[in-house]
């Protein structure tokens, strides 16, 4: 019987922090914490500008990191740095 009701108690905490949860992010309180960045504050010093599978376990990766654009290899074995070239100013992600 006790086993019942330790059972019981974890639900109704859970369930409780998942109403928590649900609430927070119904009326928006949980988008509006200092620790979140917004989209429009600071540009992305890292973006994936694109990406080819060559096999299920290897794919090529092109990344911008601030002003440069890296080209990565990613294998099992690990990643290895393909290529880099200066990345153009004004140029679209995509």
């Amino acid at each position: 019987m006790e086993a019942f009701q330790q059972l019981f108690a974890v639900l109704f905490v859970l369930g409780l922090l998942c109403a928590c949860l649900w609430l927070f992010r119904k009326k928006g309180w949980a988008m509006r914490t200092p620790l979140r960045r917004r989209r429009g504050d600071t540009p992305r010093q890292l973006e994936v500008i694109d990406g080819l599978s060559l096999t299920p376990h290897h794919s090529l990766h092109l990344v911008r990191l601030a002003d440069r654009v890296l080209l990565v290899g990613l294998s099992p074995q690990g990643c290895n740095l393909l290529d880099t070239s200066k990345a153009e100013p004004n140029a679209p992600l995509h």
